[in-house]
């Protein structure tokens, strides 16, 4: 007859034991790629002009002969805009109560000041993002110049209509930006055709890539108006992007230097203490983006999502 063991049961004793915590983990969070790829623009007062030079096929005629004595050079000058746009940073503000009592005794091993206002931080940046997509002002789907709008083909974005893409910004584009669910219609397309993209590390990160030039994911370029749509079908857009001052592409404007910066272009201000003990932060966050030429910046619009292909 075999003897009952009596010991210690593993939930009791974990009573006594260290626990290994994390910080805490926002799902909504995104790499963010847009805000790195993106070439930024530091401003001293906010106020950012764009100044374009009035063309015609040429800025300046110009006379080309193996004899100029016996032609007219030709004369003028260079005509600027006489009324250039200018953009003024926009803000992003929220504001973060911390209890001073919590924040006292829970705040080993981390900070919980710390922790909320990384997390708020967070939170800011990610409507930044969205922001310079979508806003209504300066973002970019609505900023793109009606030349350089095309229509998916046949609804999927196929090889060709990337190829039309690259044919509107052919001065260095820079990288496409698309939802995941469009980067993945894309993969089928080429899947389907025998011609699977190649792929390529960047910062960090492994995008495929179209013609040399990486295809970047974002959910900040909506499905259906949606990041996450329910259904497997859905509409939405991909952009094709130049960046940088120098290749009169796209920039993303910040403040810099702002009092109590936490990151580029973001503040974080300690309002007061109430009476109860609530510390209270005022996060701002200004920014903005400019398209210095309008050939910096293509949309394939219309874009299905969720046509898929039986390869049995």
């Amino acid at each position: 007859m075999s003897s009952h063991l009596n010991a210690l049961g593993p939930k009791a004793a974990s009573q006594l034991a260290d626990v290994v915590k994390t910080r805490p983990q926002f799902g909504a969070l995104t790499p963010r790629w847009l805000t790195k790829f993106l070439e930024f623009k530091a401003l001293d007062a906010g106020l950012y002009r764009v100044n374009r030079v009035v063309e015609g096929d040429t800025p300046l005629d110009a006379l080309c002969g193996q004899d100029p004595g016996k032609a007219e050079i030709p004369q003028g000058y260079v005509e600027y805009q006489p009324q250039p746009r200018e953009i003024v940073l926009s803000s992003i503000s929220a504001i973060l109560n911390v209890d001073t009592k919590i924040a006292d005794v829970f705040s080993s091993p981390y900070d919980q000041t710390a922790e909320q206002l990384s997390l708020a931080v967070e939170s800011l940046r990610e409507r930044q993002e969205s922001q310079i997509v979508n806003n209504d002002d300066y973002g970019l789907l609505k900023n793109v110049a009606s030349n350089q709008r095309i229509t998916a083909r046949t609804g999927s974005p196929t090889p060709d209509d990337l190829d039309e893409l690259l044919a509107k910004v052919w001065k260095e584009p820079s990288f496409f930006l698309a939802h995941p669910r469009a980067v993945a219609a894309f993969g089928r397309e080429c899947t389907r055709r025998g011609v699977p993209p190649a792929t390529v590390n960047l910062l960090g990160g492994v995008f495929i890539q179209w013609r040399g030039v990486p295809i970047i994911p974002t959910d900040k370029l909506f499905v259906d108006g949606l990041k996450n749509p329910p259904g497997p079908s859905g509409k939405t857009n991909i952009l094709l992007i130049r960046t940088g001052e120098n290749k009169r592409g796209v920039v993303g404007l910040y403040q810099a230097g702002l009092p109590g910066e936490q990151s580029r272009g973001l503040a974080a201000r300690l309002r007061g203490v109430d009476d109860q003990g609530v510390a209270s932060y005022l996060l701002s966050l200004y920014c903005s983006a400019a398209i210095l030429a309008d050939d910096a910046l293509a949309v394939l619009e219309d874009v299905e999502v969720g046509n898929y292909y039986d390869y049995k």
